[in-house]
């Protein structure tokens, strides 16, 4: 098993830990980039608390973003051209064997993510908390601000979210909205009714910006039930993600 794929199933586990409220039974899926152009991303129906080297398909990066470009594409179609986008395990040679495994349904929403510079791991979990909000009305508006300096540390300074369906084309859409407006890549990805997305250059990277994710959904709630979120300003925010001391904690973290 390569370095890359050993960190993944590492990661995966990880975020599949039962006590972590992230994912349970199928939820969630994992990726993370190799040196080629592919990539490595969960097989549809495992578990990543159990999952192992034989969950991942490998894929090519080229092919997974070419669907983007196809149209409008029916249910088999789109299952097809997954199926032909995966590559030789252990050689990176496309194409692959016949087999039945099949990379996950959000394989182009990772390739996307994984096209980005400084990102190699993906990790999408379905955690309780967040949901909770993501599931909400007050979604639009509960993560358009930030609330406490070591989520601007971890997670960047400010949230992208995701109400559009199909899902990878408007991932692309606002993922350059984003880097317009802030001139650097996006840490972390919501989306209304469904989930999050961490986006890291580090297993460690990926599994922390989770965790504190998870927390500010839970300061949300909180704050929520306490008569509403009260916002730092954009200024702080500023202030707080710019700061050298919070770059010199941020590089000790292994966050930048």
């Amino acid at each position: 098993m390569n370095d890359i794929l050993k960190q993944l199933v590492a990661m995966s586990k990880s975020l599949g830990d039962p006590t972590n409220d992230y994912v349970i039974l199928g939820e969630g899926n994992t990726s993370a980039r190799n040196a080629d152009d592919t990539f490595w991303v969960k097989a549809s129906g495992y578990q990543l608390r159990t999952i192992d080297e034989k969950g991942f398909v490998r894929v090519s990066m080229a092919r997974a973003l070419s669907i983007l470009e196809e149209g409008d594409l029916s249910d088999s179609a789109i299952k097809q051209a997954l199926l032909d986008a995966r590559v030789e395990p252990e050689t990176g040679r496309w194409p692959a064997p016949n087999s039945d495994i099949r990379p996950s349904t959000e394989t182009v929403f990772h390739a996307l993510c994984l096209s980005l510079d400084d990102v190699t791991f993906v990790g999408h979990t379905h955690a309780t908390a967040v949901n909770a909000l993501t599931c909400s009305k007050a979604f639009p508006g509960a993560f358009e601000g930030r609330l406490f300096p070591d989520e601007i540390v971890m997670c960047g300074p400010a949230p992208y979210t995701d109400p559009g369906i199909p899902l990878a084309r408007e991932i692309r859409k606002r993922i350059d909205a984003y880097l317009d407006t802030y001139g650097e890549r996006p840490r972390v990805i919501l989306m209304q009714n469904h989930g999050l997305v961490a986006l890291g250059h580090s297993v460690e990277q990926v599994e922390n910006i989770t965790a504190m994710m998870v927390k500010t959904a839970r300061v949300l709630l909180g704050a929520y039930a306490a008569g509403g979120p009260q916002a730092l300003t954009p200024e702080n925010v500023d202030r707080i993600h710019t700061r050298p001391d919070e770059a010199y904690r941020r590089r000790l973290l292994g966050e930048a």
